[in-house]
Parts: C-alpha cells; sequence; structure tokens
C-alpha cells in the first residue's frame, strides 16, 4: 500500500474508533464518490449473525481424552478441540442445538467456543444455556464468555477499537499474575453487569472485564484464547480447571472413582 498516510489513519482510528473503510486509488470525483459508497455500504458486526454462517453443519467428534464433553462451535478452532481433546473426548455440535439434545448426549461438561461478531446474535445458544446451567459445568471462551455472560442477566458491548494479537497484558485478579493472552474480539461484556459472578480477570491495556466465575453455578469463562497457537501459552491451565470443576461437580474422577459424598453435588440434584 503506498501514497496513504498511515499515522494520520491510525490516528484517526485512535480518535473515533472502528469503522468501515474502503481503500482504492482515486484519479477523480467519480472513483471518490464509489469508495465512499463501498465504505457506507459495509454492515459491520453488530447485529449481524455471524455464528450462523460460520458453525458447523452436523455433529463431529474430536479427541480421546476421559471426560465427554459437548462443544458448542460458535466458531471454534482446531487447536480448541485439540487441547479439550487432551481432558475429554469432545462432541462438537452446531451452534443452534437446543439443551434437551446436549443433555441427551449425557456430557460431564459443556464447553462454549470462540466466534465471531455481536453475542446478542447468538440468542439460540444464550437460550440453551438457561438450561444447562447448573445442570453440568461449563466452560466459555471469548464468544462464550459473552454468551454466557448475557445468559447470566450480563450486558455486552462494542469495543471501541477491539483487542487483537498476542500480546495482550491481562491480571488473574485472585493471583495478581499478569498472563499474556492471545485476543481477537471486537464485543466485551460490561464489567458490573452480570449477577452472581465474581470478577477474575481484567484487561491492563483497558480494564475492561477478561474473565469471571459464578459463585452458585458450576461454570467460569474468560475473554481471551488459552488454546493460543502458536502461543503464548500462559493461559492453558484453564483446560485443566475445567476438569478440576467436572470431577468437583461429579464428585469423582474420569475413571469413575469417587472423590468423597463431601465432593460431590451433581446428579444428586
Amino acid at each position: 500500500m503506498a501514497g496513504v498516510d498511515t499515522r494520520r489513519l491510525t490516528r484517526h482510528v485512535r480518535d473515533h474508533g472502528a469503522m468501515p473503510g474502503a481503500f482504492g486509488p482515486v484519479p477523480d470525483d467519480e472513483a471518490l464518490e464509489r469508495l465512499a459508497a463501498a465504505a457506507s455500504a459495509e454492515p459491520g458486526t453488530a447485529g449481524v449473525d455471524l455464528v450462523g454462517e460460520v458453525t458447523t453443519a452436523e455433529p463431529y467428534t474430536a479427541g480421546d481424552g476421559p471426560w465427554r464433553v459437548v462443544a458448542y462451535d460458535l466458531g471454534i478452532k482446531r487447536a480448541i478441540a485439540d487441547n479439550l481433546g487432551r481432558i475429554a473426548t469432545v462432541e462438537v455440535v452446531p451452534a443452534h442445538t437446543p439443551a434437551a439434545e446436549v443433555l441427551a448426549r449425557e456430557p460431564h461438561g459443556v464447553f462454549l467456543s470462540n466466534g465471531p461478531g455481536d453475542p446478542e446474535m447468538a440468542g439460540s445458544v444464550t437460550d440453551a444455556l438457561g438450561d444447562l446451567l447448573d445442570r453440568v459445568p461449563i466452560f466459555g471462551i471469548c464468544l462464550g464468555q459473552q454468551v454466557l455472560g448475557l445468559a447470566l442477566g450480563g450486558r455486552s458491548y462494542k469495543l471501541p477499537f477491539g483487542h487483537h494479537g498476542g500480546n495482550v497484558p491481562v491480571r488473574d485478579e485472585s493471583t495478581g499474575r499478569v498472563e499474556i493472552t492471545s485476543q481477537n474480539h471486537n464485543f466485551a461484556i460490561e464489567s458490573g453487569s452480570v449477577p452472581g459472578v465474581d470478577e477474575t480477570h481484567v484487561c491492563l491495556n483497558d480494564g475492561s472485564l477478561e474473565g469471571f466465575a459464578c459463585r452458585d453455578l458450576p461454570a467460569f469463562a474468560v475473554q481471551y484464547h488459552p488454546e493460543a497457537s502458536p502461543g503464548p501459552h500462559d493461559s492453558r491451565y484453564l483446560f485443566d480447571r475445567f476438569a478440576d470443576l467436572m470431577s468437583s461437580f461429579w464428585g469423582r474422577n474420569p475413571n469413575g472413582a469417587s472423590l468423597g459424598a463431601a465432593a460431590s453435588h451433581g446428579k444428586a440434584r
């Protein structure tokens, strides 16, 4: 690209936020009008159902770990399935799969994947979560955090610039540890809007909410990508945390050995 003042463009975006745009040669006023029309015609991501365009058409299985996990495909990446496959046999299902079909698979846990666009447009998943919460452990990442936040009564909003790249610093509020994370999203859940959760992670660039855990439900989520390939790998422990949550909820380890009555608070409900 040449002939563009990229520093001026960067300052403009920083002052006014992300916006549609178009690039091209402008030899005359007619060409300028065509470019302006192209930029104006770009629909953006707010209010658009992008999940419906990328979710799998049919269920499929990945991994061979000891737990059974149903993963909602909101735009899942293969690296996510690979990491889940260390701890579980994963059944990946379309985003519109009803809760009853998920529960019929008798999963030990439900995973909510990353995906594109506006969480308000992923209504079928949000509705399903109303019937899954408290019945099975849930772990969400990226868009998965956003739909979980909405299902719990929170509010989403579009970030001025979005978070993109593999070097976003996030602080774990329980330990003070700073993780370098991989992120790629334009929406977030409003801090303080989700009832009944502890806000566990915060973005050090802008103070936005990056993770929460339910106090009375077996569910937690983060806004970033713990599977990050090729890295950073600071956050891959979260998959093991999901395994620990399933173990605690069901009161046993994956091979069926009991952890004791005190630990069990799952199927007995």
